[in-house]
């Protein structure tokens, strides 16, 4: 898959981790190609050595996610999943200096009994807390001089023209809070762990075609539909995505599949402490041991962005699927044989 190859032999290590540090997972396909019209002008040398492209930039993303704070359930009180996700999208430079940076997260639950049913309704929409904005209640409950949305964007914002060290070293101190005056002046959350996640989507950035100028955008779609019996999963689809008027230049996707288990008398059996994404379990996920796949999930989810570089959100939208929303495209299906109908949908909702 030499254009395939080509896009995306660049790529960095990537660090997806189950919290913070483990072994690096790099977000390549190793599969024929695809059909992209990615526009990334990056080249060659004769001896294979990358050649960027002036004002190449890497497109990187980190989810970083837990349920410690879930509790058993008891004879007077339900138990609960809590689930904390954190996800950053960034642009990066050669030089680790970031050019644009997003911050989002969701603060998802679901309810059980003392004899482990599920008393949350899993129809009800799973919104990020930038999508909530006001209605988060950090003003309105909490006292708070800004809304969650307001304090994470200040955060990013402080996080752009400086390098992962100089953002660890200027804005926060050892107890998590904002060091740096301005940024404390607006940001009085704990920001350690938004730190942390900035630090983990700079490790993961890749040349996937971003370039200087483009527009980072970030999409989050998630649900707990998928909880039943004594299990609670929250499904988060994650994509960064950059763009240049009406064009995809780059394109990250990344999953989470969270799972907390729990026994008929609603006491909680499961880790809650990290969940690996996706991209993280790669072969660990099981579509190629367990599901026969030639491709394995992360690998097929690089496919598919590597196949919609360089169109336009319309295009991806549409792409020929069949009734599973599987692919029907030759190029695309041979390399991605999963459902793509929740990959556009993310695509449509960061193009907004």
């Amino acid at each position: 898959m030499k254009k395939l190859t080509a896009i995306l032999s660049l790529a960095l290590s990537l660090c997806l981790l189950a919290g913070c540090m483990g072994t690096p997972v790099v977000y390549y396909c190793d599969c024929p190609e695809s059909g992209s019209t990615n526009t990334d002008t990056n080249t060659s040398t004769d001896n294979g050595t990358p050649e960027l492209s002036e004002g190449a930039l890497k497109t990187g993303l980190a989810i970083v996610a837990n349920a410690k704070d879930s509790v058993s359930a008891a004879a007077d009180a339900d138990g609960e999943a809590k689930y904390d996700v954190t996800v950053v999208a960034v642009l990066v430079d050669e030089g680790g200096v970031i050019h644009d940076c997003i911050i989002d997260s969701i603060g998802a639950s679901v309810k059980f009994s003392a004899s482990g049913a599920i008393t949350s309704d899993l129809s009800a929409e799973v919104l990020t807390k930038n999508e909530l904005g006001d209605a988060y209640g950090m003003k309105a409950y909490g006292g708070a001089a800004y809304e969650w949305y307001e304090q994470a964007a200040a955060l990013a914002d402080f996080a752009v023209g400086k390098s992962v060290n100089e953002l660890k070293n200027g804005a926060v101190g050892a107890d998590g809070k904002a060091v740096d005056v301005d940024l404390a002046s607006t940001a009085t959350i704990y920001l350690g762990g938004y730190v942390s996640a900035i630090e983990q989507a700079v490790a993961n950035a890749q040349h996937l075609g971003a370039q200087s100028g483009d527009v980072l955008k970030l999409a989050v779609i998630s649900s707990l539909a998928s909880s039943a019996d004594t299990t609670a999963q929250l499904d988060c689809d994650v994509t960064a995505i950059t763009m240049k008027g009406d064009v995809i230049t780059s394109c990250y996707i990344d999953s989470l599949q969270a799972k907390v288990i729990f026994d008929a008398s609603g006491a909680i059996t499961s880790d809650t402490a990290a969940f690996a994404t996706k991209n993280e379990l790669g072969e660990n996920y099981g579509m190629k041991a367990w599901g026969g796949a030639a491709y394995e999930w992360n690998e097929q989810a690089a496919s598919f962005a590597s196949y919609v570089t360089g169109k336009t959100a319309a295009e991806v939208a549409g792409i020929a699927v069949n009734e599973k929303t599987a692919p029907t495209d030759t190029d695309l299906a041979s390399t991605v044989t999963i459902a793509i109908g929740g990959f556009q949908a993310l695509i449509a909702k960061a193009a907004k």
